[in-house]
């Protein structure tokens, strides 16, 4: 399982598509980008 596979994350990213493996918008990453602007919002 390596950059070939089109099932794999690493694949994924390979061949540039995204799926269950490598969905478009990661939600960790989501989650720590809104945790972010509200807590910047409350100090201004």
């Amino acid at each position: 399982m390596g950059k070939g596979d089109k099932k794999t994350k690493k694949g994924k990213i390979w061949h540039g598509s995204y799926g269950n493996s490598r969905p478009k918008n990661d939600k960790k990453k989501d989650e720590g980008e809104k945790k972010g602007q509200t807590e910047k919002k409350a100090e201004a």
